[in-house]
């Protein structure tokens, strides 16, 4: 038994690698696998270069190098933050939007989008709003005596309300307008490039980082706030961190890749059930996991049609099937 856990997790752990080489490869312009090999290494043979069709490298090095590599990105960060709260809230029920960050960055980039134009990018305008809704969530419920009962409830208050300034918005949007708002809400990878890439990776890459670090007292976090007092644990500045670091990286991503929903509710559950609750085990593959899932959704929406269909249609479809089978699989997924 020990040794097939240890065989499911060295192919979670792989399995990004293979996927974004496979990635690579797909496409609605197909280009052989030999010229793509030289493709890619071009910059470092550049004889190889002259051989090679001009549009191969515009197509692998300007659209699906930064596309994939975002995908990988915003999977681990999704998963990662969904994790880690999870962990926090001691609910498996909790995902990276409860605290109302995906309503206020969808408010944020409408306001862009509709009425400030491109001298305000929707990148810059989702993220400062996420971290508005957060700040006010953590604001409204700092003097509850339930502190993390007081956080979830007013996620769901301010996230109603930013959903109400949203279809405000949209209720004023040109048809032009409208039609960008509603494929950013449905989370797109295709739009960002190697500038956005340089603005959010960062973060990104930052925060999912030092919550892989701080994965151990993710776990002294899970147990009642008496048990950890008592292990020496100042919960009230913990806590806040990893609130903090999760917020940093989902709103990073969402800014970037618009709301790509259930990948942090689904893909703990799935890591749990396979490994257990040890948060120094479900935190590292949870990114691992969250990175292939995201790249395979991403690799149907754009092998199945020759136009561009949002990600994030397809990580519902694939997410609310499998979460349900994973209901029927265990009555128990907090394991």
């Amino acid at each position: 038994m020990a040794d097939k856990k240890r065989t499911l997790r060295l192919l979670i752990y792989i399995s990004p690698l293979v996927l974004f080489a496979v990635s690579l490869y797909l496409g609605t312009y197909r280009i052989p696998l030999p010229a793509l090999l030289k493709t890619l290494l071009s910059p470092f043979v550049p004889a190889w270069k002259a051989g090679l069709p001009e549009g191969y490298s515009a197509i692998v090095f300007g659209v699906r190098l930064p596309r994939l590599i975002l995908a990988l990105a915003v999977g681990s960060a999704l998963s990662v933050s969904g994790a880690s709260l999870q962990a926090l809230f001691k609910n498996p029920l909790v995902n990276e939007y409860i605290l109302g960050l995906s309503s206020g960055a969808g408010f944020g980039a409408s306001l862009s989008l509709v009425f400030l134009g491109p001298a305000f990018p929707p990148q810059i305008s989702a993220f400062l709003f996420a971290i508005v809704a957060v700040l006010l969530v953590l604001s409204i419920s700092a003097r509850s005596e339930s502190p993390i009962v007081s956080l979830l409830l007013t996620g769901v208050i301010v996230s109603a309300f930013f959903t109400a300034l949203l279809s405000l918005v949209e209720f004023f949007a040109s048809p032009y307008s409208l039609q960008a708002l509603f494929n950013w809400l449905m989370g797109n990878l295709a739009r960002p490039g190697w500038r956005d890439l340089a603005v959010s990776l960062p973060f990104v890459l930052g925060g999912v980082a030092i919550l892989l670090l701080l994965r151990w007292r993710l776990n002294v976090l899970s147990l009642s706030d008496e048990e950890a007092r008592s292990l020496g644990v100042n919960l009230r500045g913990e806590k806040f961190l990893v609130i903090a670091l999760a917020t940093l990286i989902t709103a990073a991503a969402t800014a970037v890749a618009g709301i790509i929903g259930w990948i942090g509710l689904i893909v703990p559950h799935l890591v749990r059930m396979m490994v257990g609750a040890d948060n120094r085990r479900v935190v590292p593959l949870s990114a691992a996991l969250g990175a292939s899932f995201l790249l395979l959704a991403d690799d149907i929406a754009r092998s199945l049609a020759s136009f561009e269909v949002p990600v994030g249609i397809f990580t519902s479809i694939i997410g609310i099937p499998l979460f349900i089978l994973l209901l029927r699989k265990s009555t128990k997924i907090w394991l």
